[in-house]
Protein backbone atom coordinates (compact mmCIF):
# COMPACT_ATOMS: atom_id res chain seq x y z
CA UNK A 1 0.00 0.00 0.00
CA UNK A 2 1.50 3.27 -1.13
CA UNK A 3 0.42 6.96 0.28
CA UNK A 4 -2.25 7.55 -2.20
CA UNK A 5 -4.02 4.44 -1.13
CA UNK A 6 -3.61 4.87 2.57
CA UNK A 7 -5.20 8.52 2.15
CA UNK A 8 -8.03 7.30 0.19
CA UNK A 9 -9.14 4.92 2.82
CA UNK A 10 -9.14 7.27 5.67
CA UNK A 11 -10.88 9.39 3.52
CA UNK A 12 -13.72 6.51 3.02
CA UNK A 13 -13.35 6.06 6.71
CA UNK A 14 -13.77 8.99 7.83
CA UNK A 15 -15.92 10.64 5.00
CA UNK A 16 -13.47 13.74 4.99
CA UNK A 17 -12.16 14.71 1.06
CA UNK A 18 -9.09 13.34 0.11
CA UNK A 19 -7.62 16.74 0.35
CA UNK A 20 -8.02 17.34 4.02
CA UNK A 21 -7.47 14.04 4.47
CA UNK A 22 -3.79 14.36 2.82
CA UNK A 23 -3.11 17.57 4.61
CA UNK A 24 -3.65 15.82 7.98
CA UNK A 25 -2.29 12.34 7.66
CA UNK A 26 0.90 14.86 5.65
CA UNK A 27 1.16 16.79 9.36
CA UNK A 28 0.57 14.29 11.34
CA UNK A 29 3.88 12.93 9.55
CA UNK A 30 5.72 15.88 9.52
CA UNK A 31 5.25 16.36 13.50
CA UNK A 32 5.86 12.60 14.08
CA UNK A 33 9.36 13.41 11.90
CA UNK A 34 10.27 16.83 13.85
CA UNK A 35 9.33 15.87 17.13
CA UNK A 36 11.47 12.19 17.16
CA UNK A 37 14.83 14.06 15.19
CA UNK A 38 14.58 16.53 18.14
CA UNK A 39 15.19 13.57 20.56
CA UNK A 40 11.46 12.97 21.98
CA UNK A 41 10.22 9.92 21.96
CA UNK A 42 6.05 9.62 20.95
CA UNK A 43 4.65 6.98 22.65
CA UNK A 44 1.04 5.87 20.82
CA UNK A 45 -0.58 3.44 23.24
CA UNK A 46 -1.39 -0.32 21.81
CA UNK A 47 0.12 1.06 18.01
CA UNK A 48 3.77 1.56 19.27
CA UNK A 49 6.91 4.04 20.06
CA UNK A 50 8.74 6.20 17.52
CA UNK A 51 12.12 7.24 18.95
CA UNK A 52 15.72 8.38 17.76
CA UNK A 53 18.18 5.84 18.59
CA UNK A 54 22.18 6.80 18.86
CA UNK A 55 24.36 3.79 17.24
CA UNK A 56 27.55 4.27 19.05
CA UNK A 57 30.82 4.63 16.93
CA UNK A 58 32.61 1.09 16.18
CA UNK A 59 35.24 -0.87 14.43
CA UNK A 60 34.09 -2.31 10.89
CA UNK A 61 36.05 -4.10 8.51
CA UNK A 62 35.85 -3.68 4.42
CA UNK A 63 34.34 -6.71 2.87
CA UNK A 64 36.28 -6.55 -0.22
CA UNK A 65 40.22 -5.79 1.39
CA UNK A 66 39.47 -7.16 5.24
CA UNK A 67 40.85 -3.64 6.31
CA UNK A 68 39.79 -2.38 9.77
CA UNK A 69 38.12 1.11 9.41
CA UNK A 70 36.30 3.03 11.92
CA UNK A 71 32.43 3.74 11.59
CA UNK A 72 31.51 7.02 13.31
CA UNK A 73 28.75 7.49 15.93
CA UNK A 74 25.12 7.90 14.08
CA UNK A 75 21.90 8.53 14.48
CA UNK A 76 18.72 6.82 13.08
CA UNK A 77 14.33 6.65 14.06
CA UNK A 78 13.52 3.48 15.42
CA UNK A 79 9.77 2.05 15.91
CA UNK A 80 9.14 -0.07 18.45
CA UNK A 81 5.41 -2.44 17.50
CA UNK A 82 2.56 -1.93 20.50
CA UNK A 83 1.09 -4.70 21.93
CA UNK A 84 -2.41 -4.30 19.92
CA UNK A 85 -0.46 -3.84 16.82
CA UNK A 86 1.42 -6.77 17.77
CA UNK A 87 -1.94 -9.27 18.46
CA UNK A 88 -3.63 -7.50 15.35
CA UNK A 89 -0.76 -8.91 13.26
CA UNK A 90 -0.83 -12.42 14.45
CA UNK A 91 -1.99 -15.27 12.84
CA UNK A 92 -2.53 -18.70 13.85
CA UNK A 93 -0.38 -21.40 12.02
CA UNK A 94 -1.73 -24.64 10.49
CA UNK A 95 -1.14 -27.78 12.32
CA UNK A 96 0.95 -29.20 8.90
CA UNK A 97 2.62 -31.99 11.12
CA UNK A 98 -0.56 -33.91 10.59
CA UNK A 99 -0.77 -33.44 6.73
CA UNK A 100 2.45 -34.12 6.12
CA UNK A 101 3.08 -37.96 5.34
CA UNK A 102 5.61 -39.57 7.58
CA UNK A 103 9.04 -40.31 5.79
CA UNK A 104 9.84 -43.33 4.50
CA UNK A 105 13.67 -43.60 5.42
CA UNK A 106 14.77 -42.16 8.89
CA UNK A 107 18.69 -40.98 9.17
CA UNK A 108 19.29 -44.30 11.56
CA UNK A 109 17.67 -46.21 8.95
CA UNK A 110 19.97 -44.81 5.96
CA UNK A 111 23.14 -44.77 8.11
CA UNK A 112 22.41 -48.85 8.61
CA UNK A 113 22.03 -49.47 5.25
CA UNK A 114 25.15 -47.27 4.30
CA UNK A 115 26.95 -49.38 6.67
CA UNK A 116 25.97 -52.63 5.32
Amino acid sequence: MNKTELISIIAEKTDMPKKDTDTMLNATLDTIMETVASGEKISLVGFGTFEKKIRAARVGHNPKTGESMSIPESTAPKFHAGKVFKESCKWTTPDWSRRLPKPKFTRLSIEKFILR
